[in-house]
């Protein structure tokens, strides 16, 4: 992959290795992202909040250490409990001092990701956790520790055409309060640039499996929605002709974090989008159901005509669960 400042990636011989925390290492980028920078010889702070094992992308598990007060050794991950929504991360005073004194970066993927939860749940994490990220990364003064932020590209709400990386607020609307919640975690990543701040912000949009195989760890989110459609679950999708889907493999965007993480010098104050960009037109979904004949293939209808309340319970208690899946933007 060419790097953020137009040269590609380096030996380990000449990688400047970094000490790096990454929050939300429990979830399928974060376990994959710790696996692959420790793979490349940096020493990784791998946080965890409710997950016990972190597991690779392909299913093997991800060899970490017990957080001992000490900061891992190049190529070593160690595992720290941790929660974004308190101050200070959750972390007693001995751990706090250690990771803001001996960090050289942080990456900030923690957050809630269900498109259907309560606003509180979004504002805690989304939201709060990433101010309380930013607090921590201020604490060494006129030397903040840099940030890169995992964001999404869904922050373009529900705009049509091209987005640029640069943009934010347009005055778009949002399908759901992750979106939202996305978008306002941006905006005080963008004052801290204001204020001094070294960060960069990474988007992907809607990762899927492995490009050489479609290997995926979990399937959830846009597999979860093909999974109720194909089974016959839900046999209406609204969504307008020209509507298309963004998947992007999950190994093309570990690259690009990865890439973003060792180039931050070149990176701050920027935006990416770790996209496909070759959307995938959701008739295609379609198509491809009417290929097998055990599987159900979904009706499109208009969004403007789509009727929630002639749909059956059990219909309406799984469209609620994809809600924002219904939102398919268009290209």
């Amino acid at each position: 992959m060419v790097g953020v400042g137009g040269e590609t990636n380096g030996s380990l011989m000449t990688r400047n290795l970094l000490r790096i925390l990454v929050t939300g290492a429990g979830g399928l980028l974060g376990s994959e992202l710790s696996g692959a920078l420790a793979e490349r010889g940096h020493a990784v702070v791998a946080m965890l909040h409710r997950s016990t094992a972190m597991h690779r992308n392909d299913g093997r598990p991800l060899s970490a250490r017990p957080w001992d007060g000490t900061l891992p050794l190049p190529g070593e991950v160690a595992a720290l409990r941790g929660d974004v929504r308190q101050p200070g991360l959750g972390l007693d005073g001995a751990s706090l001092a250690e990771i803001v004194r001996g960090l050289d970066l942080v990456i900030h993927g923690a957050a809630a990701t269900g498109f259907n939860l309560s606003e509180r749940v979004y504002r805690e994490v989304n939201i709060g956790g990433t101010a309380n990220v930013l607090a921590l990364i201020g604490q060494r003064g006129q030397a903040p520790i840099p940030l890169l932020h995992l964001s999404t590209a869904y922050v373009c709400g529900e705009r049509s055409g091209p987005v640029a990386e640069g943009e934010l607020d347009v005055g778009q609307r949002f399908a759901n309060g992750y979106e939202s919640s996305k978008a306002e975690a941006e905006r005080l990543v963008r004052a801290a640039q204001q204020q001094g701040g070294i960060s960069a912000v990474a988007r992907p949009s809607i990762v899927v499996g492995r490009y050489r195989d479609g290997t995926i760890g979990q399937f959830t989110n846009i597999y979860a929605l093909i999974r109720l459609v194909t089974a016959g679950r839900i046999h209406v999708l609204p969504a307008s002709p020209c509507a298309s889907l963004d998947l992007v493999p999950i190994d093309h965007v570990i690259g690009g974090l990865t890439d973003i993480a060792e180039r931050m010098a070149a990176a701050s104050g920027r935006t990416y989008h770790l996209v496909s960009g070759a959307p995938v037109p959701v008739a295609a979904l379609r198509t491809l159901a009417l290929g097998y004949q055990h599987l159900h293939a979904p009706r499109f209808v208009p969004p403007e005509t789509f009727e929630r309340a002639r749909l059956t319970r059990a219909e309406q208690i799984l469209d609620r669960q994809v809600t924002s899946l219904r939102q398919l933007p268009s290209a």
